[in-house]
Order: structure tokens, then C-alpha cells, then sequence
């Protein structure tokens, strides 16, 4: 057993100074100034004060880290997810983008069959499979020869349980409304994204199943006040969660403002949506088959696309503070309960309440990574 002892406590639901946590193997025995009372002698102690305990981050969209691309090479997800933790990240959904229908198999095959017998590092919980249902006038940095219209034969495999979580589709493409309703009825979480959807469209999309949209303004229009669109229908539907990557770079600070003063902590997911570059150096690197210019400005294909970023997540926290002006706790929920729920999963993960799974994250005051617990196991900042 692990006791972490005066912990600052910090969730979306409860904050509490010098208090304990108490880990029993993989998951959390008692949370609470009562904690200490629970661990039998001979426990392991850390003395955590002068720091901010918190939940563990969940990414919902991460193309790749550390030079490695998922789409490319699949079987790089198990040593990006054991660097992950750097950033507070105990979970995540490895992004596949469009490509031959071939790549995401083995994708599925990789998370299913190969998971390394000595494996440490933050939990891949299925794959976010962003194409090939995607509109060719929206189509960013997605190759538009492997896409194609929606078909329930494609995804006849899919469900959480065979390695798909969360799926992202244009839903005014023909068929789409057919692959929705049977995607959300495995119970997979499906998302708007990379479209042309008019405010109707978005809307029938959403009766249909879809839930989330995939960072907003980016790859649909922008707002019109006599064709309201994608965006508006996200912004006005309590119903759906906005995707957002809060760099700065895909959404101007102001209109982060606007997103959060309408969908609030419950209705905003900060992702990374980060690509091959993130934890290295400035250069160039792969999306997929595409040669991607990394800089300060962003990460942009040769005609200036946008094409993923180098967003830490943990970063995305202390922005999204720093722009809206938000408490630690909202800023915590966009990363931990709110992805939890969107993915069925807030009874396991996204709060630190007995019997859940012990992902933990250890911050300094300036909310920076100091240790990172997943499963009850220190896999960063052990020393």
C-alpha cells in the first residue's frame, strides 16, 4: 500500500488541505483527513507538502509524441504512452487520422494483442479514429485520397471493447446519420468534426448520437449570423462537449473566452490533439505521409494548413486559467471528469474517490508536473 500524506487536495468536486491518500494496489483506498487512519503498518509513505494533488489527465485526441506518429507506426503508441506521464497525462485515446482502413486494424490489433508484458505508462483506453467520414472542403491535414462516405460495413468491428472509443465523422455526409446511430449504440463516442455541416445538419447529427465535437472552429466554418452552423449548434446544445486546444494558435484567447462563458467546465474538453513533434525540438516532422513544418508559429503542412500542435497538456491546463481566469478546479474538470463522463468511464477514472483507479498527479505551484502516479504506480518524478 502507498499513503501520500500532506497533500494540498485539489478535484473538480472537493479541495482540502494537508490531507492523505491511500492506495491499495491500483486503486484508491480512502481519499480524506481519515486516510492516514486506514493504512496499515509497514505502508509506504510520500510526504507531499507544498504540493497540489490532482486527478489524473485524460487526452482525447493525441496523433502522436516524442518523434513518433500513431497513424504511421501503431506500434509507437506503447513508448509515447510511457513518456506521457512527463505531462500529467494517466489516460488517454491514441488519434488515428485518415488512412487505408488497413492502418487502423492494426492499430486495434496493437492495443488488443500487444501491450508490452513490463509495460509503465499512461493507459491507452481505446483509439480516437478521426476519419476517413470527413468533407473534402474541411479536410485539413487528412490525405483526401483514403477518404470516403460513410459505411456501416467499415466500422462493423468497432466498439470499445474491440479498441474504439471515440470516432470523429462529417454528419452531413450521405450515411452518415446510419453509421452514427449504430456507432453510439456500441457505446462509442461519437463526434462532429472536419465538416460542412449547416446548424440543421449538426443538429439531425446530434438527435442521431453525437455528443462531442472535435476541436471546435478548427477544420469547420465559422459562424454566420444568418447560417449559424457547426460551431453555433455545439455552443448551443448543453448535450455536447467542445473539444478545444487552447494554444493560442487554433483559437484566438478571446474566443476561448466566448466557448468557455457558454459551455463551462461540464460542456469543455481540452485536448492536445498533439502530433510527432511534441517533446522535441523545432524541425520537421510526419502526420501520417505528410511533412510537417514545426515552429513557435504552430505545426503547419508546406501550404500553411494547420496540422496538429505541440501542446502539452498540462500547458492547456495553466492556459485555459490564464485566459478565462477560471478556478483550478474548472480548469481540472476539462481534463478529468468531463472526458471521464464523456467516455462512460467516471466511475473508474477523472476523481480521486475510493475505489477508483489511482491516477494521480503531483503539482508545484505553478501547476507543473512533479510526479505522476498511474494505477497506484509511480511513473515520473520517482527520485
Amino acid at each position: 500500500m502507498l499513503l501520500i500524506r500532506h497533500a494540498t487536495l485539489v478535484t473538480p468536486t472537493q479541495e482540502a488541505e494537508d490531507t492523505a491518500v491511500l492506495i491499495d494496489g491500483r486503486t484508491i483506498a480512502a481519499a480524506g483527513h481519515d486516510a492516514v487512519l486506514h493504512a496499515p503498518p509497514g505502508t509506504e509513505e510520500i510526504d507531499v507538502a507544498g504540493l497540489v494533488l490532482v486527478p489524473g489527465y485524460i487526452d482525447l485526441q493525441l496523433n502522436g509524441a516524442f518523434g513518433h506518429d500513431f497513424t504511421a507506426d501503431p506500434s509507437t503508441i506503447w513508448p509515447v504512452s510511457e513518456s506521457l506521464p512527463r505531462f500529467g497525462v494517466t489516460s488517454y485515446l491514441p488519434t488515428i487520422i485518415t488512412s487505408p482502413l488497413e492502418t487502423v486494424e492494426q492499430a486495434r490489433r496493437e492495443l488488443l494483442d500487444s501491450r508490452p508484458a513490463a509495460f509503465r505508462g499512461a493507459e491507452p483506453l481505446g483509439l480516437h479514429i478521426e476519419g476517413p467520414f470527413l468533407n473534402l472542403q474541411k479536410k485539413g491535414a487528412h490525405n483526401p485520397a483514403y477518404l470516403r462516405p460513410p459505411d456501416d460495413g467499415v466500422t462493423a468491428a468497432w466498439s470499445p471493447q474491440n479498441g474504439v472509443r471515440l470516432v470523429t465523422l462529417a454528419p452531413e455526409l450521405p450515411g452518415a446519420t446510419a453509421v452514427i446511430e449504430e456507432l453510439a449504440s456500441r457505446g462509442i463516442v461519437v463526434s462532429s468534426g472536419h465538416s460542412m455541416a449547416t446548424y440543421e445538419e449538426a443538429l439531425a447529427g446530434f438527435a442521431a448520437g453525437i455528443h462531442y465535437a472535435t476541436h471546435l472552429f478548427n477544420a469547420m466554418p465559422a459562424i454566420g449570423h444568418r447560417a449559424p452552423g457547426l460551431v453555433t449548434a455545439v455552443l448551443t446544445q448543453p448535450g455536447v462537449v467542445a473539444g478545444l486546444i487552447p494554444d493560442g494558435i487554433h483559437v484566438h484567447p478571446a474566443v476561448i473566452n466566448i466557448i468557455w462563458a457558454i459551455k463551462g467546465p461540464e460542456g469543455t474538453n481540452l485536448v492536445s490533439d498533439a502530433m510527432a513533434a511534441l517533446g522535441m525540438p523545432p524541425g520537421t516532422y510526419l502526420l501520417n505521409e505528410f511533412e510537417v513544418t514545426v515552429s513557435e508559429e504552430g505545426c503547419r503542412l508546406a501550404d500553411g494548413t494547420l496540422a496538429g500542435s505541440i501542446l502539452p497538456l498540462d500547458e492547456a491546463v495553466r492556459n485555459l486559467i490564464a485566459i478565462t481566469g477560471c478556478t483550478l478546479p474548472e480548469a481540472l474538470a476539462t481534463v478529468t471528469t468531463t472526458p471521464a463522463k464523456l467516455l462512460g468511464i467516471e466511475q473508474e477514472r477523472g476523481d480521486l474517490l475510493p475505489g477508483m483507479t489511482a491516477d494521480l498527479v503531483l503539482l508545484n505551484s505553478d501547476l507543473e508536473v512533479v510526479k505522476t502516479i498511474v494505477a497506484g504506480e509511480v511513473v515520473f518524478g520517482n527520485d
